[in-house]
């Protein structure tokens, strides 16, 4: 009787095991999803740091499938989980979670942290986050746990078959070069330099991607900064959007994508895919209507012109509908906006997306 008690043991064991291992083997072979940048794609890593750039606590995530907030800078899902969605995978969770583990490690991760900039000096007065050169520190460090999970060479294939997604350089502007009148940068550098040594700096965070093994990255632009509520609160004339903001961006994101198609053309792929969200946020900015929203230049969340001063908390201004707002609070798109961004980013033309959209991507990378 003993015999047969452990011999049937024995049997739940290795079949229990070969069902543990046999669901890393499938999730190995699914595709992984690797995000850094800043708060526009930050799913919680700032939530364990000890800085001021968070958004842990209500009314952030009113609408997320929770209704928690869970350090997404949006009242739902931000536009990592709407990716997600779309490729049929898990949000990847922060890197920073100890929930991070295991076989969630294969579905990808997420470094982004709010307040980062391509520049070290960007989000100063946040202190305690992690910046870029940090969050390529944590992709090493992740691409040794995957290792130590499937192997070295499987980590490899994972890590060059995963699609990495990067949203950083518009806390350069609002949280660098314009964030105090004269402020170091503004001193050191006029704008077209600036802008000109922003992306010189950019060109060797792509470079360090590329040799970490990132073969398909998609590489955000800015929005129109000058028409986010806050600036809109702070620089406003009569409702009209920040000019020189508005300057910074018009100067910025043409040359990011002139950038990366150099940087394609000198590695001979595709590897880096811009994204210009720019042009899908002046499309629902200069015709929310159209989009379904009653405004673009009010956020849901705030206090004072447009919502646009402080922060979105307990005590701020809240909407009924968020649905009807483009922004959610003075920086930072509703989940509604996200949507429309994504849906761009997977559908559309060579206007938003160059060399191709993300759907293309995937029918592409499908076959190889």
């Amino acid at each position: 009787m003993a015999s047969n008690s452990s011999a049937c043991s024995s049997y739940w064991v290795i079949s229990g095991l070969a069902l543990v291992l046999g669901a890393i083997v499938h999730q190995a072979d699914a595709r992984a999803f690797l995000v850094f940048g800043d708060s526009l794609v930050d799913s919680g890593n700032n939530n364990y740091l000890a800085t001021t750039a968070r958004a842990d606590s209500y009314p952030y995530g009113i609408d997320y499938p929770t209704h928690r907030a869970t350090g997404r800078f949006s009242n739902g899902l931000n536009i990592p989980d709407l990716i997600s969605e779309q490729i049929g995978s898990e949000s990847p969770l922060p890197y920073l979670s100890p929930e991070l583990r295991g076989q969630k490690l294969l579905v990808g991760a997420n470094f982004a942290s709010a307040g980062i900039g391509i520049l070290n000096d960007t989000g100063i007065q946040f202190i305690n986050i992690i910046r870029m050169h940090r969050q390529l520190e944590y992709f090493q460090q992740y691409q040794q746990r995957v290792g130590a999970l499937i192997g070295a060479e499987k980590a490899k294939q994972l890590v060059n078959q995963a699609l990495i997604l990067l949203t950083v350089g518009g806390n350069d502007f609002v949280n660098n070069y314009y964030l105090v009148p004269y402020s170091a940068r503004s001193r050191q550098y006029d704008l077209p330099d600036y802008v000109k040594y922003l992306i010189s700096e950019y060109k060797k965070l792509l470079m360090r991607l590329y040799n970490l093994g990132a073969r398909r990255v998609l590489v955000t632009g800015t929005g129109p900064l000058g028409c986010v509520p806050a600036e809109l609160a702070m620089r406003s004339a009569n409702g009209g959007c920040s000019a020189e903001l508005q300057r910074a961006a018009a100067l910025y994101n043409p040359q990011l994508e002139s950038m990366i198609i150099d940087v394609n053309r000198k590695i001979g792929s595709d590897v880096f895919i811009a994204a210009n969200t720019h042009q899908m946020h002046v499309d629902f900015f200069s015709n929310p209507q159209a989009y379904g929203f009653t405004t673009s230049k009010i956020a849901c969340c705030g206090q004072g012109p447009y919502n646009g001063l402080g922060l979105c908390t307990l005590f701020s201004n809240l909407c009924p509908n968020r649905d009807l707002y483009a922004f959610w609070d003075p920086f930072h798109p509703s989940e509604k906006a996200n949507k429309i961004i994504v849906q761009q980013i997977m559908t559309g033309s060579t206007r938003y997306m160059k060399p191709m959209n993300l759907s293309t991507i995937m029918a592409l990378d499908s076959r190889t």
